[in-house]
């Protein structure tokens, strides 16, 4: 499909959006242009009778009515704000090297420049119409934008839309590699500027935001009831305009992809294999490195900075990526901004904000870190925060050393405590595996000292379908341990914090400086909360890793792929994870054992906790 080609489906798809918003307005005028032919024939004395006079009086009133919830529609529509996707606006002072590049880059494609560009904290890029009022005036009335350079300032112009650009990006890719890969969205913004496609869009959007208005709940009956009215006008209008939206979209997708051909087309084949690399090196990096820290209430402040290191270290990783790193000599994007350090860090927090929840600025519980302070202030404050929570639970459960040799006389808290606790030859425990039938799978021996009211396996609220069935491969030991940790973290996550609010709660109300609805946040989760075999895994983990630190000298590591790790020797530890399964799923300790006499780890030694 060609340029014009794609515009002509482009325009044709509009024109039909905005024959469905021409019928609605003709059904509403309807009652009214009757009404005013009934009331024009009393005055020329041609529609006179009883017949005549009934009708006027039945459809007068209801040609008012029908105007009057018309005009209350009209004004849901027009007022409703419409979404605006969260992002760090980057202004032309801040980064005039990159305006140019657009500029430049809109010139060569023959279309209107975007009206400004903000960063958002993910591997994607688009163009958004912020032009309604309720976002505010258009960058054009507050500074000299892209596209208002050189224009005169009494005429008045169509505001183009904002360019929005993966932050990622800017600081993976090269300079032209990000320029060929915003060409194709750029040239979106030719179609985006014909009047019939702006206004459906408008149209569109308009009723969308309608639903989400109307959708919000409300105390109040009678506005409940008026708006439940209004939505289902919306609704019944979105679903008339669906299917050529989609398809108006997709003519003006074709049409910008087309005019961007001629642009950078050899590079850009490359480009976009570097967008996939970014992606998959974006979601590790939030997931396994990021997600840590935000639990604990401290947000990595160059995110944008570690997916460089990150897919570094891949790229020396993996053979797929080989030639990669051979890139990094050429100039980053980033250099395009004149303080990439702060536009990262707006970056960085906006994304601890959209997936996992976090406050809008730093506080005592929502601090920056970073990443050479990453090991020391999230690991290891991590492994022992875990060590000290899983001792808690099993002071709980009264659960004591078994008395040796090798058992602390003074009780501190040792690894051997947790590995003899968790052996299925422990003392008091049976050897059938949880979730198996008999007594044992409902109810599970409780361990020394411990009391049947305190088992958390028949004791409400600590244990659900879901757990019991994530629970049925392991011991009862794990089973019941695991739900206790399950228990202790959800009642820690429910207490309100003295100090600042919870880094996963949100803010009571919207923040008024902000265009969209922090209230539920996060936005975009990245994993779902974590099961109670997870929990367990990650304590016993936590654990292990107390003691290799305090009775073998390890010390704690970034790894920016995996995130945690444990570093013995300076050598990085990648076989743990399989014994502590072990451990969990058939009460054997012995792998775990053996591999903690190999690196001389002290299991029977007492270990530090916060």
């Amino acid at each position: 499909m060609g340029v014009e080609a794609g515009a002509q489906v482009a325009r044709a798809r509009a024109l039909a959006v905005l024959r469905v918003r021409s019928r609605a307005l003709a059904v509403a005028l309807l009652p009214a242009a009757v009404a005013v032919i009934l009331l024009a024939g009393v005055a020329g004395d041609r529609l006179d009778g009883p017949v005549w006079d009934q009708a006027r009086w039945v459809l007068t009133p209801v040609a008012a009515l029908v105007l009057l919830a018309a005009a209350g529609i009209a004004l849901v529509v027009a007022r409703a704000r419409p979404a605006m996707s969260p992002t760090v606006p980057v202004t032309e002072e801040a980064a005039p090297d990159l305006y140019r590049m657009v500029r430049d880059l809109a010139d060569r494609l023959d279309v209107p420049a975007p009206s400004a560009i903000a960063l958002t904290p993910d591997c994607d890029s688009w163009l958004e119409d912020r032009t309604h009022p309720a976002h505010g005036p258009p960058p054009a009335e507050e500074h000299q934008d892209i596209a208002g350079a050189g224009r005169q300032a009494h005429r008045r112009q169509p505001v183009a839309p904002v360019l929005v650009i993966g932050s990622p990006f800017l600081w993976w890719m090269r300079v032209g590699e990000l320029r060929a890969v915003l060409a194709p969205v750029v040239a979106g913004t030719g179609p985006s500027a014909h009047p019939d496609i702006a206004a459906a869009r408008r149209f569109v959007r308009g009723l969308d935001a309608a639903v989400a208005v109307t959708s919000a709940p409300r105390r109040d009956p009678v506005s409940r009831a008026l708006l439940a009215g209004v939505g289902r006008v919306a609704r019944l209008l979105l679903r008339r305009c669906r299917g050529h939206a989609a398809e108006m979209e997709r003519g003006v997708a074709a049409a910008a992809a087309e005019r961007a051909q001629a642009v950078d087309y050899g590079l850009r084949i490359v480009a976009q294999e570097q967008v996939g690399l970014a992606y998959a090196g974006w979601d590790r990096l939030l997931t396994r490195v990021a997600l840590p820290a935000w639990r604990m209430g401290r947000w990595p402040s160059r995110l944008d900075a570690g997916v460089v290191a990150a897919l570094t270290e891949l790229s020396r990783r993996d053979r797929l990526a080989e030639g990669f790193a051979s890139r990094l000599g050429e100039r980053p994007a980033c250099d395009l901004l004149e303080e990439p350090g702060a536009v990262d860090e707006a970056a960085s927090l906006l994304a601890a904000r959209l997936f996992h929840g976090g406050p809008a600025g730093p506080g005592p519980d929502w601090s920056p870190v970073d990443w050479s302070d990453y090991p020391e202030e999230v690991v290891d404050r991590k492994w022992r925060l875990d060590a000290a929570r899983l001792h808690r639970v099993l002071d709980a459960m009264g659960v004591r050393p078994v008395p040796g040799p090798t058992a602390p006389a003074t009780g501190a808290p040792t690894l051997s405590r947790v590995l003899d606790h968790l052996t299925d030859t422990a003392p008091g425990w049976t050897a059938q595996k949880a979730g198996a039938s008999g007594p044992a799978a409902d109810s599970p021996a409780p361990g020394p000292g411990t009391t049947p009211a305190e088992d958390p396996a028949t004791s409400p609220g600590t244990r659900d379908p879901h757990d019991d069935e994530d629970l049925s491969g392991t011991t009862a030991p794990s089973a019941t341990l695991a739900a206790r940790l399950s228990a202790e973290l959800a009642r820690e996550e429910a207490a309100p914090s003295p100090a600042a609010p919870s880094p996963a709660a949100p803010s009571p109300t919207p923040d008024p400086t902000t265009l969209w609805d922090d209230r539920a946040l996060p936005l975009f989760p990245l994993q779902p909360p974590r099961t109670a075999r997870e929990l367990l895994a990650d304590h016993l983990t936590a654990m292990v890793c107390c003691a290799a630190m305090d009775t073998a000298g390890a010390m704690p590591g970034l790894d920016w792929l995996d995130g945690p790790t444990l570093l013995v020797d300076g050598e990085r530890t990648a076989d743990l994870a399989p014994k502590v399964l072990t451990l969990i799923e058939d009460g054997d300790a012995t792998p775990l054992r053996i591999w903690l006499s190999q690196l001389g780890i002290r299991p029977e030694k007492p270990v530090r906790l916060v």
